[in-house]
């Protein structure tokens, strides 16, 4: 589960035009495979080397996530670590030596810890206690200290620490200082370059939390953010000088814009806004630079400010195709690292030079095997639902169409309740519209970058409201003139999933098939069994779900699928990661074993080393694999032995 707008409604006329548009003899579009699909290599992170002649990367590129570096001027790639069943994130360098700070769990249960790679190749866990969940939170601006978090002494709460840096750490002695010991339940914000000041927030709904200030000095917390009303408080980095705290809110608006509050005099100014959510902000070492992200319509939209020169903004020559993201500005402020990708291209590593104004590409993630130009880019497309509020989606329509022909369509719905689809490359997307299906990615209401309004629209409408929107989004559907409208399933994963087993269940006869990933189906279990970590948000929950230890929990049993089993009537089949800490394994068990009993096709596919999410290629190659299978079975009617892949050799 997760956090948090409009524009116009695609007019018909151009939703007409791409069913006009279609050629008369089939494509010459091969049928590419999952693997050639995730045969992309999964990358994230951008660290600078302390020398800044490297960056430090997670790839997948065994199979599972592990660190390496990259050396910016010959693009070589190093491994680091040579994990074989735990995914490992690299973090940052320390900074200044070659030590390497990464994380890491064990199969997928998000107890993450935190290790350290020494200058030898040795590793080792800065967190003693098994059972207590870390996060690293950064090194102080003067480089002496690293800063994380431990829910070590209560498993509630996380409380911080800090490390004093040293070479001759090299060792094993990380001795670590507590600097805040959070017994109220509050989420650790930003921290100020003189490491005086630590901006906190209490989560109150999942619309509406407090900002404060602790003084670490004096000991005093304040309260900054009195106001009325549901709003939000992020706190995002604080002025070089410690005077000023920048913070996104909503308050007084349906998006989020960056302010800043004066220590001193309490004086609130608003800095940045867009007629979208601001997701975050930062400055470089100096304050050189400002980097802002914006959440545009499913896309993310990045804009640079010359601070230095009066605050104009960049414009940076030359940058490829696609949404810039992931933006790092190095400490000596003369290189930048970022990721560009597309619905239609995986990211890849850039590093821009500010001097020379040079854009250099480190990676090449796409498979050599797959035809960028036989990729589909998602299309931004609305609806009215069923009380006229207009709800976003993003289109996929398989190039493979003959005029006349018509094809099998699934919606495909997100996790959070608040998530967002967004047009990131989808390598299960992109197999399943390369093998003749129509993806509606729907971004019903509840969903996060549409304001604050309609993230809450669904509000205790769980199963109700939105899943009305999953429904209605079949009109859109019918308008295109190439779906096959009895042949329309529904997909989802986490929340995604509940609302595949909520429209089996609760409207039988509106898809055709179902395919839950990890999908809730029992929100008494499901609330009651959060894990302790949450403590901080497990009230907001409460409030926008309903709190099962009261009266709500009528309204939960009567929204929870697996009481009402006995309505489905639709094939559908189960992936369940046996590790997953949010929905339990017996969530999928239980729905598996009672649909059954009503001789209806249900298939159950289990992972015993993944989580809440699945982060081993082969086994995320295995699940679209039985997909794919299950899709063409139930939703196209193919016979068993034309279901699935059926590849035939790339022609590019």
């Amino acid at each position: 589960m997760t956090h948090r707008k409009n524009i116009l409604l695609l007019g018909l006329s151009a939703i007409l035009w791409f069913g006009c548009s279609q050629k008369k003899e089939t494509p010459n579009i091969p049928a590419y495979s999952i693997a050639q699909f995730m045969d992309i290599v999964q990358i994230s992170g951008g660290a600078f080397s302390p020398d800044e002649t490297k960056i430090l990367i997670s790839s997948k590129e065994t199979g599972i996530f592990n660190a390496y570096e990259i050396d910016i001027s010959t693009g070589e790639q190093k491994q680091l670590t040579n994990s074989t069943n735990n995914a490992i994130f690299a973090e940052s360098y320390f900074p200044e030596d070659g030590r390497v700070l990464f994380t890491s769990d064990n199969g997928g249960n998000e107890i993450t810890h935190l290790f350290v790679r020494g200058a030898d190749g040795g590793t080792m866990d800065l967190i003693k206690d098994s059972t207590a969940k870390a996060q690293f939170y950064g090194w102080s601006h003067n480089k002496k200290l690293m800063y994380y978090a431990s829910n070590s002494r209560d498993k509630r709460y996380f409380d911080l620490y800090r490390i004093q840096l040293s070479a001759e750490q090299e060792g094993n002695v990380y001795p670590s200082t507590l600097v805040y010991k959070n017994e109220d339940g509050y989420d650790i914000g930003a921290i100020s370059t003189d490491d005086r000041y630590i901006a906190l927030t209490k989560t109150i709904t999942t619309t509406n939390n407090d900002m404060y200030l602790l003084d670490t000095q004096s000991g005093k917390v304040k309260h900054l953010s009195t106001h009325e009303g549901e709003v939000s408080f992020n706190p995002q980095y604080f002025s070089l000088d410690g005077k000023k705290l920048f913070y996104t809110t909503d308050a007084g608006s349906e998006f989020a814009y960056l302010a800043s509050y004066d220590i001193a005099s309490g004086a609130v100014e608003k800095v940045e806004e867009a007629p979208w959510d601001i997701m975050g902000s930062y400055v470089s070492r100096t304050g050189k630079y400002r980097v802002t992200v914006i959440n545009n319509d499913a896309r993310t939209e990045i804009k640079i400010y010359d601070e230095a020169n009066g605050g104009n903004q960049l414009s940076i020559e030359g940058l490829p195709e696609g949404d810039v993201t992931s933006v790092n500005i190095a400490d000596s402020e003369k290189l930048m690292s970022f990721y560009v990708s597309s619905s239609k291209s995986p990211a890849n590593l850039f590093v821009y030079n500010f001097q020379t104004k040079e854009i250099k590409q480190l990676t090449n993630t796409m498979s050599k095997e797959i035809n960028p130009e036989h990729l589909v880019a998602g299309e931004v497309v609305r609806f009215k639902s069923f009380d006229g509020m207009e709800i976003p989606c993003l289109l996929y329509k398989p190039k493979t169409l003959t005029e006349g022909e018509k094809s099998p369509a699934l919606l495909w719905i997100h996790g959070g309740p608040g998530g967002q689809t967004r047009l990131n490359y989808s390598p299960v997307i992109q197999h399943l519209v390369n093998h003749g299906y129509t993806i509606l990615a729907v971004n019903n209401r509840g969903s996060s970058g549409y304001g604050k309004s309609f993230y809450a629209a669904d509000d205790r409408k769980h199963g109700d409201a939105d899943l009305k929107d999953c429904v209605e989004s079949k009109k859109l559907l019918a308008s295109l003139g190439y779906v096959d409208m009895e042949k329309v399933g529904i997909a989802g994963g986490s929340y995604g999933g509940y609302m595949v087993m909520a429209a089996l269940t609760f409207t039988p006869e509106e898809f055709k098939v179902g395919v839950n990933l990890f999908g809730v189906t029992n929100w008494l279990r499901t609330l009651k069994s959060i894990p302790p970590w949450w403590a901080s948000f497990r009230n907001a929950l409460y409030n926008e779900l309903g709190d099962p230890s009261t009266a709500d929990s009528v309204a939960l049993y009567n929204k929870s699928p697996l009481f009402f089993t006995q309505n489905i009537t639709k094939p559908f089949i189960v992936f369940q990661g046996s590790n997953d800490p949010r929905v339990l394994q017996v969530e999928s068990d239980e729905i598996v074993a009672n649909a059954k009993k009503n001789n209806v096709p249900v298939e159950y596919v289990i992972f015993p080393d993944e989580g809440h999410g699945f982060v081993k290629k082969e086994n995320n190659i295995k699940t679209s694999q039985e997909m794919l299978k299950f899709l063409d079975k139930y939703l196209k009617g193919l016979p068993d032995e034309q279901a699935g892949e059926q590849v035939a050799t790339p022609q590019q």
